[in-house]
């Protein structure tokens, strides 16, 4: 399967909506900038100094952002298929790729200089209009976005990864208990009114294997 990297559909930026005339005047490069603000207001996702990768990064607003929250001391990688306009900032390095290509591991390994603090993950797919041909391909970005973390993340860190109320959730769900220590979703205030869109962020990587014997925390 051709897989898509970029955060959202393009179409959605043109949406000359509330959200999107503030983020340009704010200087964002769109409006999906306001949603990882109030999951890290919600999440406590960045400190000062941390190493974050960003899958699906185009058009790169998610990266101001975490730019802003880590500091000039931190370091942040973000690939998609799309190519994004560079960043001023000079810790930011921003790659023409394919999260599915193994290669692409060591490059933002070696990219990042070290293990990451956050793992961020906007993929999506390119939609058929199937539902359940579109969960069952956003599902398997979503397995390989936990699949790569498990390569660059440091034990305690953590991933956020959008997932949808869909026929997949729940098995997603219970993979990424199984991988991590701790997870709790989110719904955005700013999510789109319909819109069954949510984000999970599991932290803590597990080293036995077992699940919790409780639901989500």
């Amino acid at each position: 399967m051709r897989r898509f990297s970029s955060g959202a559909c393009r179409v959605a930026y043109n949406r000359k909506d509330a959200a999107y005339r503030r983020a340009k005047r704010e200087g964002y490069r769109s409006r999906a900038v306001y949603k990882l603000a109030e999951l890290d207001r919600r999440l406590g996702l960045f400190r000062r100094g941390q190493r974050v990768v960003d899958l699906g990064c185009w058009p790169g607003a998610w990266l101001q952002y975490a730019a802003e929250k880590v500091g000039p001391s931190g370091r942040l990688v973000g690939i998609d298929l799309a190519e994004s306009e560079p960043m001023s900032a000079k810790n930011v390095k921003i790659l023409v790729g394919d999260v599915a290509d193994p290669a692409c591991v060591e490059q933002i390994r070696d990219a990042l200089g070290g293990p990451a603090d956050v793992v961020l993950s906007d993929l999506a797919p390119k939609l058929t209009g199937v539902k359940t041909a579109d969960a069952v391909r956003h599902a398997e970005l979503v397995h390989l976005a936990v699949d790569r973390a498990q390569a660059w993340l440091r034990p305690e860190g953590a991933i956020v990864v959008k997932l949808f109320m869909d026929s997949e959730y729940q098995d997603l769900i219970s993979e990424l208990r199984r991988t991590f220590q701790a997870v709790r979703s989110v719904k955005p205030d700013s999510t789109r009114q319909g819109s069954s869109e949510l984000y999970t962020c599991a932290r803590g990587l597990r080293s036995d294997g077992k699940s919790p014997e409780r639901g989500e925390t």
